[in-house]
């Protein structure tokens, strides 16, 4: 499969200037995007403030660019409390918004850092009538909790980072619910990067809440690296699948250090639904001429825009160069830039 940049822009988050309460800037890092068929949602992984602010925000399309001036935030209070998203997916009859947050901390000792472990799911038509997925049973404790422990059985080791999301068809429930794991060790410094996949069939209520149909077990893991033409080590950034072609996308990234300072970038790969489900390795997509496609920013969310269009949004952390985004050097800190794509099959 081969892909083309279509087009690079940059969009801004919020207002330029925008400082939190230590009187530091805002800086837009957009790690969640997802196309809920009329209006791009998207997420920064850190907090935007302000009361008629989130990290989360939809923006409607002309000819696949976002319209800044059309720019929502969700403010539902649960939305609102959640930190550090990491993607979206649609349910697979695309009624409702699934998000998540990384799940790489929490405090044994206290509740603190629940706000870092949710799983949220809305009505499309509805966000206010959001609801936490696998919530802790005690009424008065935050979070996705009994999930979170779900995860760790699954994942196998006590620290691990959740970066993508996916629902594809399945043979029970409602479909299968997919998390990407980026990170996974013994400590949030003592890990190694992968690109693997755990889930689960689920099914959605009539009251709109999320249900396992059956425990999240492993399903699928590749080595990027295996590929040649991979130049960094990179781990899983996002997942989406795609029901116009029946393929399932995959997103890897890379921050890394070498003699020429600091690098940052990411892949994209390819498998179709049945590839996937036999287990086989993804395809590296690849530009027309036959060379890797590599990323100049840190590709963190993706979104399927239509059959041969694909939506790319980076997480440059505090990098803010603009480099082929923009005729600028630089990004203001309320900005991220993105990229178009077409698909060739």
């Amino acid at each position: 499969m081969s892909v083309d940049i279509k087009a690079h822009g940059v969009l801004h988050c919020f207002e330029p200037g925008l400082k939190d309460d230590d009187g530091e800037l805002v800086n837009a890092e957009i790690s969640a995007v997802a196309f809920d068929g009329h209006r791009l949602l998207m997420a920064s992984d850190k907090p935007i403030p302000g009361k008629h602010r989130s990290a989360v925000f939809s923006v409607a399309l002309k000819d696949h660019h976002p319209l800044e001036e059309s720019l929502e935030y969700l403010t539902a209070p649960l939305i609102k409390q959640a930190i550090k998203y990491e993607d979206f997916a649609l349910t697979v009859d695309g009624r409702y918004m699934i998000a998540t947050t990384g799940f790489d901390r929490i405090d044994a000792e206290s509740h603190a850092l629940n706000d870092y472990n949710h799983l949220l799911i809305w009505p499309l038509e509805d966000a206010s009538a959001v609801k936490v997925v696998d919530p802790d049973p005690r009424n008065d404790i935050s979070g996705s909790l009994e999930l979170r422990q779900k995860l760790t059985d699954a994942i196998g080791t006590p620290y691990y980072k959740i970066e993508g999301l996916a629902t594809v068809p399945g043979d029970q429930g409602d479909g299968m619910l997919l998390f990407g794991v980026r990170e996974q060790g013994t400590h949030f410094d003592d890990f190694e990067y992968v690109a693997r996949i755990v889930g689960a069939p689920y099914r959605v209520t009539e009251q709109g809440a999320l249900e396992f149909v059956s425990p999240l077990t492993s399903i699928y893991r590749f080595e990027p690296e295996a590929e040649t033409e991979v130049r960094f080590e990179c781990g899983l950034s996002s997942l989406e699948y795609d029901p116009f072609n029946e393929r399932l996308y995959l997103l890897t990234s890379f921050e890394v250090e070498d003699g020429s300072g600091e690098r940052i970038g990411g892949y994209l790969w390819s498998l179709t639904l049945e590839a996937f489900q036999r287990g086989e390795a993804p395809e590296l997509c690849r530009t027309r001429e036959g060379a890797a496609l590599e990323f100049e920013h840190k590709a963190e969310g993706l979104a399927v825009l239509d059959a041969s269009t694909l939506f790319v949004a980076y997480d440059n952390d505090r990098d803010m160069a603009l480099r082929s985004a923009s005729e600028r050097d630089e990004r203001y800190a309320s900005e991220t830039p993105y990229t178009l794509l077409r698909v060739s099959m």
